[in-house]
């Protein structure tokens, strides 16, 4: 048998607690369901609270909010393009693709992999 355990990040030194608030940073977005702009405001308080202390949580924060800025500027364009009918295929769409990106990057922060999102505008460097 392998004795060698698949969590352990000593060699990328990423503590577990790190990879769990670099995992929260992305599904903190998630509260955009329920409140608006939430999805820019939960990835928003975790980068600020953890950015300082935790460098993987800053760097994953800072991409789940680029992702959420650009996700909410591609829904308002979607929303105006409603008055042409394909605003409505477009806000499905964004949204599928955007509750998918946000649960594999959640699933990637967790394995200690910095997810870049596809599409993201780098607006907070």
């Amino acid at each position: 048998m392998n004795d060698i355990d698949p969590t352990n990040t000593a060699s990328s030194g990423i503590s577990q607690e790190e990879r769990q608030w670099a995992m929260f940073a992305h599904l903190s977005a998630l509260v955009g369901l329920v409140i608006p702009f939430g999805n820019i405001i939960g990835p928003l308080v975790i980068w600020l609270i953890k950015k300082e202390t935790m460098p993987f949580v800053d760097n994953q924060g800072k991409e789940a909010l680029n992702f959420q800025i650009t996700v909410t500027i591609a829904m308002v364009i979607s929303a105006i393009l409603i008055l042409v009918v394909i605003g409505f295929v477009l806000m499905f769409l964004i949204g599928l693709a955007a509750l998918v990106l946000t649960i594999i990057a959640a699933i990637k922060a967790n394995e200690g992999t910095a997810y870049r999102y596809p599409f993201t505008l780098r607006l907070i460097n």
